[in-house]
């Protein structure tokens, strides 16, 4: 191919990759046994090989067939839910998406739900997704967690999921939590989210054990505004207890806490975050979370 072509980057790679492959395919081809004379190729035959293998590249598809309205996505292996609420939006009707306009989301299906109704009635749910391509376009489009006012909150939870404890995937669960000071952090904390979501779709925290197809722990991730802290948090589905029959549990528990503080905050794991506002990346069930002024059981990484 001559070196003054024309072509963009993207294309000239491209061509010269689907021309690499061609020659490796006639060099293999030469490596074949030839045919006896009676198994000779009729002039009829090639024509029909060139028409079917026209017909093959003709049918694959690529941005460069058409780069204003290429629609290929990539599927996430779970579909999410984006919600939302802040003080605007508590104690108000609003007219736009409310929850019950999406028949998908079992609010009034998912047991407990009646527990937490009043507090749905102030959430608001933004949109619903399956694909990288949806992600980014949802991401680029809503207002990064250093902008959000005071109490606000986003919640990301696998859709059909409510993000309430009181939802049956969450009721036996808990969190990993760190809260941050919002004076050091402001900076950071867009990062912060946009790794920690990232993590969640892409199913890092909680890789399937041993590469088999079993449920992953993780059913949402938050991160909340206040007035002098950001909090991020990661909600699981089960919380361990203090029997030797959890200990498998509580080691897939503490690798989901170790993953979020190192490949995800990129704290180092012997690093210590306590001071004014601040916790460690900490563990703690959502029956513990509820124990006000009582002493609770944590997990520390």
């Amino acid at each position: 191919m001559s070196a003054n072509s024309t072509l963009p980057g993207p294309a000239l790679q491209a061509s010269r990759a689907a021309l690499s492959a061609a020659l490796a395919d006639q060099e293999a081809a030469n490596t074949q046994p030839s045919k006896s004379k009676d198994e000779s190729t009729e002039p009829g035959e090639i024509q029909e090989v060139v028409v079917d293998m026209q017909s093959q590249a003709d049918a694959i598809r690529t941005v460069f067939s058409d780069p204003t309205n290429f629609n290929v996505k990539h599927p996430l292996f779970s579909a999410w839910t984006l919600w939302f609420d802040s003080p605007s939006t508590k104690g108000r009707n609003l007219p736009q998406t409310p929850v019950s306009a999406f028949p998908q989301t079992p609010v009034l299906q998912t047991p407990g739900a009646a527990a937490a109704q009043g507090w749905m009635e102030d959430i608001k749910r933004v949109i619903s997704f399956d694909s990288v391509e949806e992600f980014w376009g949802l991401y680029n489009n809503i207002i990064p967690p250093s902008q959000l006012p005071q109490k606000a909150n986003y919640y990301l939870f696998k859709d059909g999921i409510i993000p309430a404890w009181e939802d049956e995937a969450n009721k036996y669960g808990g969190k990993w939590s760190i809260q941050l000071p919002k004076d050091k952090n402001r900076n950071n904390v867009d990062k912060m989210w946009l790794h920690t979501m990232l993590a969640a779709i892409g199913e890092t925290f909680d890789p399937s054990p041993s590469g088999n197809n079993s449920e992953s722990l993780i059913t949402g991730v938050i991160v909340s505004t206040r007035p002098q802290f950001y909090r991020l948090s990661i909600w699981t589905r089960l919380a361990p207890g203090l029997g030797e029959e959890d200990a498998k549990l509580r080691e897939r528990i503490e690798a989901i806490g170790r993953h979020f503080k190192v490949q995800v905050l990129a704290y180092p794991e012997s690093a210590r975050l306590a001071g004014p506002l601040a916790t460690e990346v900490e563990f703690q069930s959502h029956k513990d979370s509820e124990k006000k002024g009582k002493s609770v059981r944590k997990i520390i990484v």
